[in-house]
């Protein structure tokens, strides 16, 4: 099951090949859609992605400066607040159930693999302009909407039906459509509408790839502590 999320991600997600299905159906994501991963392994990840939310807002606030349009600063700003007032949410309040307050969960210290992936993102929208930072922030975004969709369908175990309900509703599913609306404009305005004639298709593909690939190593980094 492969969602529209428009067409550059289309062509992203075609491009990144394997490396894609590394990232959508690693073993952590297996685990997640039958309730088999291991609590320890998931309480892990789900620290650490408490920490990456917090740099991957930061990113999603250089998208507002990086913006050229209102359109592009709103939607760019909806989805901080959806990183802020949601998915953290979720993720506290998961925690919180296993005795991790929002306090512990600040303090955590990033593994490598989260400074990896999120120092590279930020890099991305520095170094680049809109069209850059947002090649590195979709396989996040829209990854975790596909993995959602699939695993809702396929009807998740009990253990990590929260998580699953939380990425494969519709409410997350709006925001992958927004998030991939964002990207289609941006790169109509900035690179022309046939996006892969463009000089610069092969290194967006390339910022593509690379998160996809730290992406994976975010699973595995998780999978590791089981």
């Amino acid at each position: 099951m492969i969602p529209d999320y428009g067409r550059a991600f289309a062509l992203w997600r075609s491009a990144a090949g394997q490396e894609w299905d590394a990232y959508v159906a690693h073993p952590f994501v297996d685990g997640l859609g039958d309730g088999t991963l291991p609590r320890s392994a998931f309480l892990h990840y789900l620290a650490q992605d408490y920490v990456f939310l917090i740099h991957f807002a930061r990113a999603w606030a250089l998208a507002v400066v990086k913006s050229e349009t209102l359109a592009e600063m709103n939607a760019a700003s909806a989805t901080v607040q959806a990183l802020l007032g949601e998915e953290m949410a979720l993720h506290r309040q998961i925690c919180a159930r296993e005795g991790i307050d929002a306090t512990a969960l600040e303090a955590i210290v990033e593994a490598p693999e989260n400074l990896a992936y999120t120092r590279y993102v930020i890099e991305a929208g520095l170094a680049g302009d809109l069209c850059d930072l947002l090649a590195a922030l979709a396989p996040c975004v829209l990854g975790y909407g596909e993995i959602g969709a699939r695993l809702k369908v396929a009807g998740p175990a009990a253990p990590y039906l929260e998580w699953v309900e939380t990425y494969g509703g519709e409410e997350y599913q709006e925001l992958c459509r927004d998030v991939g609306a964002l990207i289609d404009g941006a790169l109509d305005r900035r690179i022309g509408t046939d996006h892969a004639a463009s000089p610069r298709w092969g290194r967006l593909s390339e910022r593509f790839t690379t998160a996809v690939r730290l992406e994976a190593g975010f699973w595995q980094m998780g999978w590791a502590a089981k």
